[in-house]
């Protein structure tokens, strides 16, 4: 009888472990999928608030990184709001920037203290300034598409004991207006960022090195957060080149990598 007690204390103990990975994976996406919404609609205060508090917190954007709350801050609500919506915070007439998130996979560390996870996630942006507003948007009359792969870390460290974002990685992978599609758009059509805050008031506290910058026709892999299911191991670092069709995969750039 004895036996049969220790072995239900262990099935539940395990199920317990078990309902809360599930439920950690699922607030972790839900937190992501919350991103998504409140940038569809310029809510930048709000996407701040998403963050932690943690110094060592950032956002890697187009070859820059910016580092902490201020960073943060800096980034969506001070160059995001005031290039798209005018400095409100909240959505304007005829702007559109619909950034749903897709395909999460969420993986939790509980060996770390307070606990951490990464997340990868795919988005898919439609946006551009409706025709009316063209004479008053200073991006006059576009429309365009946008694929990105995101890359994030998140930490527990809430004062309830909720997860937040610690440092989001997006890599916008290519660009494509509705006129030429993507077969057309190069690198540059919407540039690195290449000066630093202060000298840029709204730009980043460091810029990443050249080789770590991507843009279409650049098709490496954005470096997995996790191994092979199956086979317990990392894609090849080779794997994750881009060549040009026919060409040695050892000339071509080296892969890409998710640094702090």
């Amino acid at each position: 009888m004895s036996n049969e007690v220790a072995e239900l204390k262990q099935t539940l103990e395990a199920l317990q472990k078990e309902v809360v990975r599930l439920r950690d994976q699922e607030e972790i996406r839900k937190i992501q999928y919350k991103y998504g919404y409140y940038l569809d609609k310029c809510l930048y205060q709000e996407v701040a608030d998403l963050f932690s508090d943690d110094k060592d917190s950032f956002v890697q954007f187009l070859g820059g990184r910016y580092r902490g709350p201020a960073g943060v801050k800096r980034l969506y609500q001070e160059r995001f709001g005031k290039h798209f919506v005018n400095g409100r915070n909240g959505p304007i007439h005829g702007f559109l920037l619909d950034h749903p998130q897709m395909q999460g996979i969420v993986d939790v560390d509980y060996s770390a203290s307070p606990p951490r996870a990464s997340g990868r996630f795919r988005s898919l942006m439609q946006a551009g300034v409706h025709i009316s507003q063209a004479a008053k948007h200073p991006r006059g009359f576009t429309q365009w598409w946008e694929g990105g792969i995101y890359e994030n870390e998140y930490i527990r460290d809430g004062p309830d004991g909720s997860w937040r974002i610690l440092r989001l990685r997006y890599f916008p992978f290519w660009h494509g207006d509705f006129e030429h599609g993507w077969g057309y758009k190069v690198a540059g059509f919407v540039p690195f960022m290449s000066k630093t805050y202060p000298e840029d008031p709204n730009g980043p506290d460091e810029v990443v090195t050249e080789e770590q910058r991507m843009m279409w026709p650049d098709t490496r892999v954005v470096p997995f957060h996790y191994d092979h299911p199956v086979t317990g191991q990392p894609v090849k670092e080779e794997d994750q080149r881009a060549p040009e069709f026919g060409d040695d995969p050892a000339n071509a750039k080296p892969s890409l990598k998710l640094q702090w």
